[in-house]
């Protein structure tokens, strides 16, 4: 997990109060971007000093000559002004700043968060930043890093969470880490308790505990047809909260573990969880049973099934279903894939 530990080896030494003149923030994970932006912004000044000599700007809207200006100012009785760049992939003159990042002026931080995408390496100004700041991509982590990191996050802010509220977590909500990290506030804000169980989870996003995208996947897996359309028809029901496109996406996750698991025949278990992402023993053993029913010639036609449909949910060759009965026919030609 490089990208963590880049971000946790940058924050340490800003928590030492050791401040670079030039910050490089870029990658497609924005959640270690906007932490590591957001301590600079309350820590590098106190509040007496950031009236004056702390500008958050955004890219659309600053141009690399009056940025260039910015930073060249003197502080004002303070030991070092702050300038954030926020959306700085938006600055349509970025490169044009080479010249000031080859000479950046010592008593300013300047901090450009590049979201999204990460910058080109093989620029000048991108040599140049390399050479004079503090440059880290952040990446996300794969899918089987996810499950570790929530866990030791909730450890670190005194709310330890248990296996199974972290899978049902990761499952419903995917790998960003943002949007991770936003659910599990509101559950602390929310909530006293000693640590986080799958039902605070559920109740937060709003996962009905009988009839959610998971005991789908359990019910599809077991090929317990009945009990998989009695899901459907209450999904149905609430299709505000159970979008095809979302229903789509967490099915094709599911199948692919257990395409994963097909496909590595004789591993071991602690080698298949793994591969899978899935580390909570008990769920494990439900991915492994439903392998045994789903031979991999399935698999690959469920996986095409499942491209034409995320087609149709987002409106290609649609005829005019809506979302629930779109799911019916999707889940009526796996079942007979």
């Amino acid at each position: 997990m490089a990208a963590k530990n880049a971000y946790l080896d940058i924050l340490q030494t800003l928590k030492k109060g050791e401040y670079a003149p030039l910050y490089l923030f870029h990658g497609e994970e924005s959640y270690f971007i906007d932490e590591l932006a957001r301590y600079i912004e309350h820590h590098a000044l106190s509040e007496a000093d950031q009236a004056f000599n702390q500008m958050v700007v955004y890219g659309r809207d600053v141009d690399a000559t009056a940025l260039r200006d910015m930073a060249s100012r003197v502080p004002m009785m303070a030991p070092r002004q702050v300038i954030i760049v926020r959306e700085a992939q938006d600055m349509k003159t970025l490169p044009d700043l080479e010249g000031y990042v080859q000479r950046p002026v010592p008593t300013t931080v300047l901090v450009l968060c590049h979201k999204n995408k990460k910058i080109d390496g093989r620029s000048k100004m991108a040599k140049a930043l390399l050479q004079q700041g503090v440059v880290f991509e952040s990446k996300p982590l794969y899918e089987n890093q996810v499950p570790a990191w929530i866990t030791e996050w909730c450890r670190h802010q005194g709310y330890p969470i248990t296996p199974e509220a972290v899978a049902v977590l990761t499952e419903y909500l995917g790998n960003q880490l943002g949007t991770l990290i936003n659910e599990i506030n509101k559950i602390i804000l929310n909530l006293e308790l000693e640590k986080i169980e799958p039902g605070h989870i559920q109740d937060a996003i709003g996962i009905s505990r009988e009839y959610n995208v998971f005991e789908l996947q359990k019910a599809l897996g077991l090929r317990q047809v009945a009990q998989v359309y009695r899901i459907l028809h209450f999904m149905a029901q609430d299709q505000k909260s159970n979008p095809a496109v979302a229903v789509i996406s967490s099915l094709a996750g599911y199948f692919l573990k257990l395409y994963q698991i097909n496909k590595m025949r004789g591993a071991s278990d602690k080698e298949l969880m793994s591969a899978t992402g899935v580390m909570v023993p008990m769920f494990f053993q439900e991915y492994k049973q439903a392998a045994i029913r789903y031979k991999t010639p399935q698999l690959e036609r469920i996986f095409g099934l499942m491209h034409e449909f995320d087609l149709r949910s987002k409106g290609v060759q649609n005829r005019s279903q809506d979302s629930a009965a779109l799911l019916q026919e999707l889940i009526h030609e796996i079942l007979h894939a």
